[in-house]
Order: structure tokens, then sequence, then C-alpha cells
């Protein structure tokens, strides 16, 4: 039960960290009935921005070089699909243009705020800007002051390389039942950190449960579950604080990062706890992953179901002369598979010895939220993929 204040608390905090008034357009796609986008809505009544809708989430490319939003709101998902097409793009070009796209690419991934690369590192950016970037701007509609992502964990490498190209990623954290805002990355000084979700906003406390949990306190909270107060006693404690049920820490005294979701750090069968979150963002860096889901609670080592970016792999098929059928055939090709391994080996370096996916099964077709495995933010739905796909979990563990 969100009440009106509890709404516009919201609003009053975080209205002046998003850069748009009246002369402003924003334009909106995420489901209206899902806080985050309602707040939003709100908030840019507020501030007078005039708000359009996109006609359908297939449409969003198209409606976003048509109307040329000063503002729109997204989930990381989202993010990584236009990141993923662009650096596609980039493959796909020869000789000098591919070596230059490359070269700002691999710039913006070094992308540190407020000049602390240095004035060569900022000179290079300049022309990286002009000569690519500003490309990636224009697909975007060439007026987007901000962007703002919710709704899950963004890579810290995505909101570096956007940053870079002068498309700035302000990255925010909340709950439906905090009216949703508790924390945002912002445009004021020092108001940004890669890798955390930003400061908290005015009126709102965070403290940390001994297990690392946070803990929300502010007009932001909500009154209660709807009829439920033995599920709203669950969540709220004594002192008015509401539990959220991420574990998170506070970095540099100002900037909340969230390390995991409570109930989905999971324990191995040799006692050994995974955060199956932080693998997921990192694997999913990976061309050849489209999505990922790592599994292992009570098993002796983590795996992971993958689907592949098929549309990656029919690419290298191509360079590598190899015939590109069908998704269900490219599963069980034994040099797709030998690849994708390939891509598991080197991001696993990145963890430690009981934390590395040691198996992974293949799936054939994209989770989505018509067919029941994504939230409609785009989350995993963890128990319905691990139903669905039990045959393949446990044929993982069957040796």
């Amino acid at each position: 039960m969100l009440s009106h204040n509890n709404i516009v608390s919201n609003i009053l905090a975080s209205e002046h960290l998003c850069p748009v008034g009246k002369e402003n357009w924003a334009l909106s796609f995420l489901p209206l009935c899902h806080s985050y986008e309602r707040m939003l809505t709100y908030m840019y009544m507020f501030n007078g921005v005039s708000i359009y809708y996109a006609e359908s989430m297939e449409k969003i490319a198209d409606n976003l070089r048509e109307l040329k939003p000063h503002v729109f709101s997204t989930v990381p998902r989202l993010l990584e699909k236009v990141f993923d097409r662009i650096v596609a793009k980039g493959k796909e070009l020869t000789g000098i243009k591919k070596a230059l796209f490359f070269w700002a690419l691999d710039l913006g991934l070094k992308y540190e705020v407020n000049g602390k690369n240095g004035a060569w590192y900022e000179l290079q950016l300049k022309w990286a800007n002009k000569l690519i970037f500003s490309k990636w701007r224009e697909a975007l509609g060439g007026n987007v002051k901000v962007i703002v992502s919710g709704g899950a964990a963004l890579q810290p490498r995505l909101a570096r390389v956007f940053w870079s190209a002068q498309i700035p990623v302000l990255e925010g954290y909340g709950l439906t039942e905090t009216s949703p805002v508790i924390a945002v990355n912002n445009l004021e000084q020092d108001g940004i950190m890669f890798g955390t979700v930003g400061p908290v906003i005015k009126e709102v406390e965070v403290k940390f449960a001994e297990d690392g949990e946070i803990l929300c306190k502010g007009p932001n909270v909500m009154l209660g579950y709807f009829n439920r107060p033995d599920l709203t006693a669950e969540v709220m404690d004594a002192d008015g604080y509401f539990h959220t049920g991420d574990i998170g820490v506070m970095m540099n005294n100002r900037f909340l990062k969230i390390t995991d979701r409570k109930k989905e750090i999971f324990k191995t069968s040799g006692g050994k706890y995974i955060a199956p979150q932080a693998l997921e963002n990192k694997f999913k860096e990976s061309s050849f992953i489209e999505q990922i889901m790592v599994i292992g609670e009570n098993r002796k080592f983590p795996s992971a179901l993958i689907v592949p970016s098929f549309a990656h792999i029919q690419k290298w098929c191509e360079i590598k002369g190899l015939p590109f059928t069908n998704a269900d055939d490219m599963i069980r090709h034994h040099e797709v598979i030998d690849r994708i391994q390939k891509e598991i080996e080197d991001f696993n370096k990145d963890f430690g010895q009981t934390e590395q996916i040691k198996k992974f099964e293949l799936l054939s077709k994209e989770w989505t939220i018509d067919s029941g495995e994504l939230t409609a933010t785009l989350k995993l739905r963890r128990k319905i993929i691990s139903e669905k796909f039990s045959r393949q979990i446990e044929k993982m563990y069957a040796e």
C-alpha cells in the first residue's frame, strides 16, 4: 500500500536529480503498472516534461529516432541489446573505419568521470566523440540528456561507455515498497560512481543488517501489504526499517553498492556461498552469451543454463566457414559448444575456484516475458526457469 505522501515524497526527493524541464520531452515504454515508470511519469508531470509513448517494444528504436527525446527510462537488458547491436555493426566495418570504431570503444570502456584519466585521454575522447560516438547519439535521436536505468543491475562497462559517448546513464535502486527510489546516480558534484546505484536520496535512511541486508527508512516506505499484517511484520522491524532483501555495502561512505539478492544467494553442498548475479553480469559481457542463469544450490559446484546469442553465432559461423542452420542444431554443434566453453573459461578467471562455472547447458529459445521466464522488468524468474529446464539441470549433475 503506497500512500499519496509516499509517492510524492519520492518525487520531491528525486526531481532535481533528473535534468529535464518544460522544454523537454520523454519517451516512455516500460510498464506503467510498475512503480518505477509510474513514479517517473509523475516526476515528468511535476517538471512539465511532455511524455510520448512508444508504439510497441519492437518500435522503440524507430520511435527514438522519430521523437528525439531528451530522457527515457529503461532496464539494463535493453541497454545491453543496444550495445550489442552497436558492436555488431562495428564488426561489419572494414579497414580504418573498423580500427577507429574499436579504438573509440576501447577508450570508452576505460572512462572515468571528471577527467580522472588525464588530459591526453580527454583529448583522444574528444576525437572519439566527434568521429564515432556522435553516431551513437544520433541513433538515440541526438537529444538525449540522460537515460535512467533501473529494475536490475547495470554492467559497469555499459555505464562507462555510454557516459564516454556523452550519453549519461543514471543507474538507480529501489523497490515497489519504497515508492520506489532509495538511491540513484546523478549529475550533481560527486554524484556518480560506476558499479554502484549512487547516493541515497534525501530524507531516506539506509543501514545494514549483520548479514549485509539493506534496511531502509523514510517517508517513501510503504504503509504495509494490503490485508496481510503477517507479511508486513516480516519486512518491517520495530524501529520502522524496511528489510529490502538485497545485500549491499556503502562505498566511500556515500555510494550504495548492491552485491546480490538475499534470496538468490545459494550455498553449494561444500558450504560455499555463491552470489549468482555477480557471475551472470560478468558472463553477459560475452558477445556469444545472450542470457545466463547460474545454479548450484546444494550441489557440488555452480553450473549455468545459457541462451547463446544466435545473431552473433551466425556471423561467427560465416567467418569460420561453418554452416548455420537453426538454433536447435547450433546448440549441439561441437565447435559452438567449444567456443562458448572458451568464453566460460576466460570469464571464470575473474572468480575464485569455488565460484567458477564448471558445466553449462545451451538452450535454443530466448527467455521472454510471454513465455514466463522473465518479469515485466526483464529479471529472471529463477524458480520457473529451474522447473522448466530441470532435465538439463539434472544432466549437468548426473556424472
